[in-house]
């Protein structure tokens, strides 16, 4: 009496399959779970015979073991449950094994037989996806799993249910209907007002993909403009919008909408630490806030007071666009690649009204935090200073989010055609390519590099700012002193000169 069902196991945010062994036979009447189970693996044991008994269906009163293969896998999480039931039931002859055939069973049990959907549905699936023809899952979990393509979806929310459907002896139950949500509109651009820099940087950010510093004092509109980065942006591709969805389920945040479609925009507290914003953990090996912002957006308010640590943790991921996490049990990678804006005040009392009253030590310490080679990141940096009073209270507004982001979407159709998804990806060697200097500029940025106001990486980092600037107007050819002027201007104003670094 021998019964093999397919099922899978989450690793960071990767569905790994799992082949769910039982074997019934003479013995003492136990059940033990062999294959590097952890304990809430171990656990479905007692969870696995009291929802059986509770559906009215005979446990064998025989040594029933259970291999969870390839057994060099770690198993992680109660989404084994399912399949380990339909496993004894197809090994004592309860279910035809035929039934369960070409089938995976993902979901946790409750001890009164009911179904429950389980963290991480989309990769689950995922990863069973070309080992068999569907998979059944809990009801609140159909909309999760209907996501990867290719595979039917069955749902039952009791195991009575189940057994009754693949015995045939009732039809399977109906999906539940997706539930229709509005997605509130992105905030607009239109409401910040007396901002021309800030604007300016923002849409550059946005059709370039480049990573913003905002500087200034509390109340000029830091987070405003931040908050309306997004809006921006165009939608996700299918690719990133899969990956991007797979990661909000393994962090426990899928919608229940279907595909992630919009850049996400996370936010997380200066007070999070360096696993909570990169990844990882013991045992289960969860994304971080970086790989929860991949496709969208990261805003660190108040960059200056995060841990040093914890901003020096982000310079792998803002070069690879992914993160690697390796632990004494798993090694995993998370997919991070994510625009970078970042709001400071120039020191820590803001400055006050009537200016700043830090002394040179406080000063000097909040500094530190910020350490060049993160600095160094930050195609633009702009200081952002308090609005005039009626720029506020009557002025004009700017441009609607919709106009702008029209112009970021043909700004990034241009970059496409060089066969990146924007221009910050712009590989080193293809610069000279996509982003040659006229000799005026090209002396510009030597004169500058021998003054020591500019590193290699910086001169790079300007020229793909200028490149944007100049797909944005719709001009071709070299970069000329005035587009390279735009981009000096964003990522060496005052953003740079009041935290006192170079650029």
């Amino acid at each position: 009496m021998l019964a093999s069902v397919p099922a899978a196991t989450l690793l960071g945010v990767t569905g790994h399959p799992v082949q769910v062994e039982v074997h019934v036979g003479n013995g003492l009447p136990s059940l033990s779970i062999v294959g590097l189970p952890d304990a809430s693996c171990r656990e479905a044991r007692d969870r696995v015979r009291a929802a059986v008994l509770s559906s009215d269906l005979d446990w064998p009163p025989h040594r029933i073991t259970v291999n969870l293969a390839p057994s060099a896998l770690h198993k992680l999480g109660t989404g084994l449950d399912l399949a380990l039931a339909v496993g004894v039931l197809v090994a004592t002859g309860t279910v035809p094994a035929e039934a369960v055939a070409r089938w995976a069973f993902l979901g946790e049990l409750g001890l009164d037989g009911s179904v429950r959907s389980v963290r991480g549905m989309v990769p689950l699936v995922a990863g069973v996806r070309d080992l068999v023809d569907g998979v059944v899952v809990a009801p609140a979990a159909a909309a999760e799993a209907g996501v990867i393509p290719g595979l039917e979806v069955r749902c039952a929310s009791t195991l009575t249910e189940l057994v009754a459907a693949l015995r045939v002896e009732r039809p399977w139950p109906d999906l539940p209907e997706a539930p229709v949500v509005e997605e509130p509109p992105p905030p607009d651009i239109a409401d910040v007002r007396g901002q021309a820099l800030g604007r300016r940087a923002m849409e550059i950010a946005a059709a370039g993909g480049h990573h913003v510093l905002l500087a200034g004092p509390p109340g000029s509109g830091k987070t405003l403009l931040a908050t309306r980065l997004p809006g921006l942006l165009p939608d996700l591709d299918d690719d990133v919008a899969l990956e991007v969805t797979q990661i909000h389920s393994a962090a426990g945040a899928t919608p229940s909408t279907g595909l992630v479609r919009r850049p996400p925009f996370r936010a997380p507290h200066h007070t999070a630490s360096a696993v909570a914003l990169i990844g990882g953990g013991t045992v289960a090996m969860r994304p971080g806030e970086v790989s929860c912002a991949h496709g969208g957006v990261l805003f660190c308010d108040e960059l200056g007071e995060f841990p040093p640590s914890v901003l020096d943790a982000l310079r792998q991921p803002l070069e690879d666009g992914v993160v690697r996490v390796s632990r004494a049990r798993a090694a995993v990678t998370y997919p991070a690649r994510f625009q970078l804006v970042a709001a400071t005040n120039p020191c820590p009392c803001g400055p006050a009204p009537g200016g700043c009253r830090c002394s040179e030590s406080s000063r000097g310490r909040y500094l530190r935090r910020l350490s060049g080679p993160l600095l160094d990141r930050f195609d633009l940096r702009v200081e952002i200073d308090r609005p005039e009073p009626g720029d506020l209270l009557g002025g004009e507004p700017g441009e609607p989010t919709s106009v702008v982001a029209g112009r970021v979407r043909r700004a990034r159709a241009r970059g496409a055609e060089r066969g990146v998804t924007c221009n910050a990806l712009l590989p080193t060697p293809k610069l000279d390519r996509w982003a040659p200097l006229t000799p005026s500029a090209r002396r510009l940025l030597e004169a500058l590099m021998r003054d020591g106001r500019l590193s290699g990486r910086g001169v790079e980092r300007i020229r793909r700012v200028a490149r944007t600037a100049a797909d944005l107007d719709g001009r071709d050819g070299p970069l000329d002193d005035e587009q390279v002027a735009i981009a000096l201007a964003l990522r060496s104003s005052a953003g740079t000169a009041a935290l006192g670094v170079a650029s």
